[in-house]
């Protein structure tokens, strides 16, 4: 597929729009936006994320990230993309289609961090739906995950208002912040999207 090569190009375009916002891979040229707006937000997303290494935030990590980026679109496990406004093209966060599981299951798992200057404002609901139509009809996938913490309930709000169906609740599922938390699951299937599709 010609998305592949994306994260090649001095400026490439966007791989996916939705109403007011565009996603694509980062590129070399989003170090200095990416880590501002990271460490501006370190204070508002480390509760939900893992730990964060040392170096998270310096100039040779960023390039291993992209390192890593090309080699999962490459190899069809992941799509790392960066959120940005349609207008001013500020970088407002970032959405992965990750752990793409093709054979038996085609399934893929969601993550996504906003920004906190821009959190609170529908773009992330926007960015997911976007995803999820990428998911669908470029990979082909039949499934979409995603977990969040119990109390974060903004994050499942927002999974509710795509779509997304509450399937469990797993103790211990991931190491958030250095501790193992419990997750509530979601999941959205590629016919329930199809259904709000038309419904829509």
């Amino acid at each position: 597929m010609a998305l592949f090569g994306l994260t090649r190009t001095a400026n490439p375009e966007p791989l996916l729009r939705g109403d007011g916002l565009y996603l694509r891979p980062a590129t070399p040229a989003d170090f200095s936006a990416w880590s501002q707006l990271r460490a501006a937000s370190r204070p508002f997303l480390e509760p939900w994320e893992p730990t964060w290494p040392d170096d998270d935030l310096t100039q040779a990590a960023f390039r291993r990230r992209l390192k890593r980026q090309e080699e999962d679109i490459a190899r069809d496990e992941a799509y790392p993309l960066l959120i940005f406004d349609q207008t001013s093209d500020q970088l407002l966060g970032g959405v992965t289609l990750g752990g793409v599981r093709r054979g038996v299951s085609q399934t893929g798992t969601l993550g996504y961090w906003m920004g906190a200057a821009h959190a609170g404002k529908g773009r992330m609901t926007r960015a997911v739906s976007a995803t999820v139509e990428f998911a669908f009809g470029k990979l082909r996938l039949h499934r979409v995950e995603a977990a969040c913490i119990p109390d974060n309930a903004p994050s499942i709000a927002l999974l509710q208002s795509n779509g997304f169906h509450r399937e469990g609740y797993a103790r211990g599922y991931l190491k958030i912040d250095g501790a193992w938390r419990d997750h509530v699951l979601f999941a959205l299937i590629e016919s329930d999207a199809r259904t709000r599709a038309t419904a829509a």
